[in-house]
């Protein structure tokens, strides 16, 4: 049952980052940011990093985020502690 757990996070992550590529890539295509989207980040990432960036809308945004993911059981800060650390240009989380 752990494997198929694992399985299945790994689908929602990768559905995640699809969403991410997808909503970024418009906002690129539409020059409403400057900012490429990559394939290995979260939305939760791109909104952490927006927040480090002091950007509005994540400030706006990243509320809704860690409000849904406090119902799931997690801490508050969801999007900050989940910013790739890639993108920070840190070495990768064990």
């Amino acid at each position: 049952m752990r494997r198929l757990a694992d399985v299945v996070m790994q689908l929602l992550v990768s559905i995640d980052q699809l969403a991410q590529v997808a909503i970024v890539g418009a906002a690129y295509l539409l020059r409403l940011t400057d900012t490429c989207p990559s394939a290995d980040e979260t939305i939760s990432s791109y909104i952490g990093r927006g927040q480090l960036r002091g950007a509005r809308w994540a400030a706006i945004v990243a509320p809704t985020i860690d409000g849904l993911f406090v119902l799931l059981g997690e801490a508050p800060g969801h999007c900050l502690r989940n910013v790739e650390t890639a993108f920070l240009g840190l070495p990768p989380k064990p």
